[in-house]
């Protein structure tokens, strides 16, 4: 029985840490299809422009720019999750340690510079910035790329998403922005339930504002991490006032995005070699603690 209710809780352990990425896939093709519907049925075209040429063109446009940005969140995720950030299978060199070695009394060995433990993936993380929960995995010195780049198309995506149902719920309205849609957007549950407002309106005043609180949890997140990309730091050192790694803002962009950053983040395929090994770090300040 024991043996029982110990392979159950291995299993319901391993699923609980796939269920985040689950969840994102779930919210992310959910709000493509449904902005898929607003190109295609609902696009806030005027009437005589549905009838031309120029309606086939603009749906197609806004469809191509839509799944351009999936695929690339997509993608960059599945590389994110695919990519090994720890120390397995990297021969450290622990020969001749220097400044900022540190022995990991988990992982048994000697860790680099700016590499951590992490209790979740239960190994030491190159350049480890910090695990995330809705990847269930660490971001590190090797996926930080894919992460970065899959951060910044899930908020271009949301943004097009907001404008989308925007527009279209100021056409189904027919009223402009006035009181009783503003208390739509606050309180939609409330207003269908006292029979305000139809289904339809319902919904897409729910989905915007699914959309909108998305955007502005993925913008903090993309904000904070390119400040944190240009100042070259990592989310752990960012709770010191030491900046040893800082490079300049370019090189510290060529660290993290690799030789070719100015167009990799286009599309994961495009191979951009990063300049170090995760390992050793250029130093332009003192690693100690200041008093």
């Amino acid at each position: 029985m024991a043996r029982f209710m110990s392979r159950l809780w291995c299993k319901v352990e391993s699923s609980g840490r796939h269920l985040p990425i689950v969840l994102n896939a779930v919210l992310v093709f959910s709000i493509t299809a449904e902005v898929s519907y607003l190109v295609l049925v609902e696009a806030p075209l005027e009437p005589e422009q549905k009838k031309t040429e120029w309606s086939t063109m603009w749906k197609a446009m806004h469809l191509f720019a839509q799944y351009f940005m999936l695929g690339n969140i997509t993608w960059n995720a599945s590389l994110f999750v695919k990519t090994n950030p720890s120390i397995r299978g990297v021969f450290l060199g622990g020969d001749a340690l220097g400044q900022g070695w540190r022995y990991c009394y988990n992982c048994e060995t000697h860790t680099p510079p700016r590499c951590s433990h992490c209790y979740d993936c239960n190994v030491c993380v190159l350049r480890r910035d910090h695990h995330c929960v809705f990847f269930g995995e660490c971001v590190g010195f090797h996926n930080y790329r894919y992460f970065l780049t899959c951060l910044l198309f899930m908020w271009a995506g949301l943004l097009y998403a907001v404008v989308m149902n925007a527009e279209v719920f100021i056409v189904i309205l027919k009223e402009g922005v006035t009181f009783h849609s503003i208390m739509l957007l606050l309180v939609p549950w409330i207003m269908l339930v006292s029979g305000q407002v139809t289904a339809r309106a319902f919904a897409f005043a729910f989905i915007a504002d699914t959309c909108v609180l998305g955007f502005l949890l993925v913008a903090a997140f993309l904000f904070f991490h390119v400040a944190l990309m240009l100042r070259g730091q990592t989310t752990r050192e960012w709770y010191s006032t030491r900046q040893p790694y800082n490079l300049g803002a370019l090189a510290n962009i060529r660290e993290c995005l690799g030789k070719y950053w100015y167009i990799c983040w286009l599309c994961p395929l495009i191979p951009s070699p990063l300049p170090g090994d995760g390992i050793n770090f250029k130093v332009t300040g003192s690693l100690e603690p200041t008093k």
